[in-house]
């Protein structure tokens, strides 16, 4: 009998905005690999990545498959063949294929990832890699896929959630998704806080299911495998489903920003985070955007609250002299503005306090005092007391130092929801307990 070896499968940019996703490459290859008697030594991960890419499609999520095997070679076959049969290259997708055949995972796979999770990486450096470390690797197109390839093998998780994704039969693809709301909404109720992102109150708007013509039906996101595989039991559809796979992810961990971004470079699409003073009373623009200047010992920079996010109303309220902690991705400049921080989050670590001169309180009547006429001073219209001057009474602000978020329907995948701060989840084992792979026979 062979031996046995670990085989590491990274996988990117096999969709386009037209159709076909790269998690249902995934579905499809862990069906096939199945039933090659491989052993899968991790769940599937799904990893997002700098969602400032300009080129990026929908989440900017690249795949790594983690198995044990006889047969390395007709393995990478397979999967091979598998990613030029269901890669939408004829719509743009430049998909990248990595294997790297190993029983650990080196620190340069590691670095590489986290330096993709929050700046812009060439295609010709991930080439470079490739060829350094003797890699196996195929792709099409440009091969910008290569660079989610290399990362998803790397990726350390220092936090990690899950989700279930749920594909459509193919004959589906591109027509409405029939689901029922209050399914999505009971759900919610009955898994809050294990599950997050599902369901939002306020609009009354599901959000588990994709606008777009890709086979992803739904996904739901959850602290734990189990959790995610029971919710998806409660929702209910009006249609005939192909099946599921779970994936551990950095969804909801705001990876991409714990980089302190160089404010004296700026370099566009780089995603982190930035601390200083507002510098510039924050306006308004067309469109209900709101925009301020924040200063570091050395530097400026303009910040970008858009509407959508919904703590606009908390930017405006932002003064000269309040310390703030910012998170978001540099925007390339434009003829209108420099370059920009679109901001992701913002978190008031200090506010300055504010004051009005008003007229004095009698200390006998404790009422207000009226005023004698210009330089006359002001008196007790009840009790006769005089005074000289108005007093200073400070105004109170209608923000207060915390953490503000966006709207849960303007998160992002990675975005880290307000119940998930504070929270860490240490590496899942894969359960043999636990369905996370099901191809349904209906």
């Amino acid at each position: 009998m062979s031996q046995q070896t670990v085989l590491h499968i990274g996988f990117d940019d096999t969709d386009s905005p037209k159709g076909m996703c790269t998690t249902y490459l995934a579905y499809k290859i862990v069906d096939t690999l199945r039933k090659e008697n491989v052993e899968f030594l991790d769940y599937p991960r799904l990893i997002r990545f700098n969602p400032n890419i300009p080129w990026k499609t929908r989440g900017n999520g690249a795949v790594g498959l983690t198995i044990k095997t006889n047969e390395p070679d007709k393995i990478k076959q397979k999967v091979k063949h598998m990613v030029k049969s269901y890669s939408d290259t004829k719509n743009g997708a430049n998909p990248g294929l990595v294997f790297y055949q190993n029983n650990t995972i080196s620190q340069d796979f590691a670095s590489f990832s986290e330096l993709a999770l929050w700046k812009l990486i060439s295609r010709s450096f991930a080439k470079q890699f490739v060829s350094k470390n003797n890699l196996e690797s195929f792709y099409l197109g440009n091969g910008q896929g290569l660079v989610g390839a290399v990362g998803a093998i790397g990726y350390a998780f220092s936090d990690r959630t899950f989700e279930l994704l749920i594909y459509r039969k193919k004959k589906q693809f591109g027509k409405k998704r029939q689901i029922i709301p209050q399914s999505v909404r009971e759900m919610q109720e009955k898994t809050y806080p294990y599950t997050f992102n599902s369901y939002d109150k306020k609009t009354e708007r599901v959000l588990i299911t994709p606008r777009g013509p890709d086979p992803v039906f739904y996904g739901v996101r959850g602290e734990d495998p189990k959790t995610v595989v029971n919710a998806s039991k409660l929702i209910q559809t009006n249609e005939r489903l192909d099946g599921y796979l779970v994936f551990k992810t950095n969804q909801g961990t705001n990876d991409h920003l714990k980089n302190k971004i160089d404010i004296s470079e700026l370099k566009p699409y780089t995603s982190g985070i930035i601390s200083g003073i507002i510098s510039s009373r924050p306006k308004i623009e067309k469109g209900g955007h709101v925009f301020f200047s924040l200063a570091t010992k050395d530097y400026k920079i303009n910040c970008a609250v858009y509407r959508p996010t919904k703590i606009t109303t908390v930017a405006l309220e932002l003064a000269v002299g309040d310390e703030v902690l910012v998170g978001g991705g540099i925007r390339r400049a434009s003829k209108k503005h420099n370059r920009t921080l679109n901001v992701e989050f913002i978190k008031i670590l200090k506010l300055e306090k504010h004051y009005k001169m008003t007229n004095p309180l009698c200390n006998n009547c404790n009422k207000k005092m009226k005023s004698k006429g210009k330089n006359q001073g002001f008196e007790c219209v009840k009790c006769k007391n005089k005074v000289d001057k108005k007093i200073r009474t400070e105004i109170p602000r209608k923000i207060k130092p915390k953490l503000y978020v966006p709207a849960v329907t303007a998160h992002r995948h990675l975005t880290r929801p307000l119940q998930r701060i504070g929270k860490t989840n240490h590496d899942a084992r894969i359960s043999k307990s636990i369905q996370w792979f099901c191809a349904f026979t209906n």
